[in-house]
């Protein structure tokens, strides 16, 4: 078995079929969505598949060291993550083939009018060891 991160992504990939942002649908094809991703991740419970899934809030900040006795620097010149990444699903499969064949069934879960997003989803394999340097 192998781990791989679906991430949804509000911006910077492709632009969905169905490209209506989430802040127009209405609260009925709000609970749709979140009706099909729990269902999804249900289903996989039952294979044992899932391993986690969750949406992120749009709040956030970037925040890194700045040195010896100074406090942490939020922020700075960089794409801000919030307006990024919608959520992620972690999944634990046998093969990249169904990890694909999952991130297409995510892909079709409903937006504006109940139709199907077709939204992109990224696949992205967790590293199973650290990556090994050749000199």
């Amino acid at each position: 078995m192998a781990k791989y991160l679906l991430l949804k992504h509000y911006r910077g990939a492709p632009a969905p079929v169905n490209d209506v942002c989430m802040d127009r649908w209405t609260p009925e094809e709000i609970s749709a969505h979140v009706q099909y991703m729990n269902d999804f991740a249900a289903r996989l419970e039952k294979t044992g598949e899932f391993v986690d899934g969750q949406g992120l809030a749009p709040e956030g900040a970037w925040v890194r060291y700045d040195g010896e006795g100074r406090p942490p620097v939020t922020d700075g010149p960089f794409a801000e993550t919030k307006d990024l990444i919608a959520g992620w699903t972690v999944i634990d499969v046998d093969s990249y083939e169904r990890a694909v064949e999952l991130a297409g069934e995510l892909s079709a879960a409903p937006g504006a009018g109940g139709k199907p997003i077709h939204e992109w989803i990224e696949v992205r394999p967790f590293l199973a060891a650290p990556p090994t340097i050749t000199e």
